[in-house]
């Protein structure tokens, strides 16, 4: 099974605009988050992790990439800005990070 190319899409677009600090639409103003991203990464997983989690799709395309990629930078920005308050505030089910596969990274 495949991963829808429309997800893949979105992944790559997310991916790019990471890398670049270009991702909230403005939330991350003066944030450069990407400057740590060698010596401190876990914040960048759970980016990931957040923006997978809230993404949608179904047979026309992705859905809310737009507010998926914002609940991320809502992250990043509570990350480094500890004044930020995430609003709504992130749900157990966003948060939580999926295995690679049932068996273990070698499948």
């Amino acid at each position: 099974m495949k991963v829808d190319k429309y997800v893949k899409g979105a992944v790559r677009q997310f991916a790019y605009w990471f890398a670049h600090g270009t991702i909230g639409a403005g939330l991350l103003n003066g944030i450069d988050y990407t400057g740590g991203l060698q010596e401190e990464c876990s914040f960048a997983e759970q980016a990931f992790i957040i923006f997978m989690n809230n993404l949608e799709y179904d047979g026309t395309g992705v859905t809310n990439y737009k507010q998926a990629e914002y609940r991320a930078a809502q992250y990043i920005r509570s990350y480094y800005d500890f004044s930020y308050e995430v609003e709504p505030p992130f749900e157990p089910w966003e948060i939580e990070g999926d295995p690679v596969s049932a068996s273990g990274w070698n499948n």
